[in-house]
């Protein structure tokens, strides 16, 4: 197995950004749930004014990038400081296990130290055994009394109109 590196993305990253998120898709069972575009991505993680909204870690191997650490700043009113909500960890098969998906929560956690943030959280489909063992292995621990929702599509439309005056 060949020695990785891990970096910041750049806006050059974007289209490898774009693939792996598609493979994440795939192998999650939503591959039609990936719609977002190249723009809207460079938009999130290298906006033209302001600041981002999103940040990016890649991992690469002989020059290619081959896994992603896709992250954004959250708020706990409880701790009263900022923290690290990881959307999308993945590391293309052929590279598992060598390291690489250690490296990227290792150096999301060293942010989270460095900036003095109490929490690093994700979320994890319950059906994904390995991802699971994977991050326990890494002192992770579920949120059991905690179910996430989502409101989206024409629902999300349908709530933003109850909220109008």
């Amino acid at each position: 197995m060949s020695t990785f590196s891990l970096r910041a993305a750049t806006v050059a990253d974007v289209p490898d950004l774009i693939r792996l998120v598609r493979e994440l898709a795939d192998y999650e069972r939503a591959p039609e749930s990936a719609t977002a575009t190249p723009t809207q991505f460079e938009a999130a993680l290298f906006p033209a004014d302001g600041a981002p909204t999103a940040s990016a870690e890649v991992a690469l191997v002989d020059g290619r990038v081959v896994g992603m650490a896709l992250w954004f700043t959250t708020f706990s009113t409880w701790t009263g400081t900022p923290g690290l909500w990881l959307e999308d960890l993945f590391v293309e098969p052929a590279h598992r296990g060598s390291g690489i998906g250690a490296a990227l929560l290792e150096r999301l956690a060293g942010v989270c130290v460095e900036r003095g943030w109490a929490r690093f959280e994700w979320t994890v489909l319950d059906w994904n055994a390995p991802a699971i063992a994977f991050y326990e292995s890494r002192g992770a621990r579920p949120l059991s009394d905690w179910t996430t929702y989502r409101v989206e599509g024409e629902a999300l439309t349908t709530l933003a109109g109850a909220a109008r005056p």
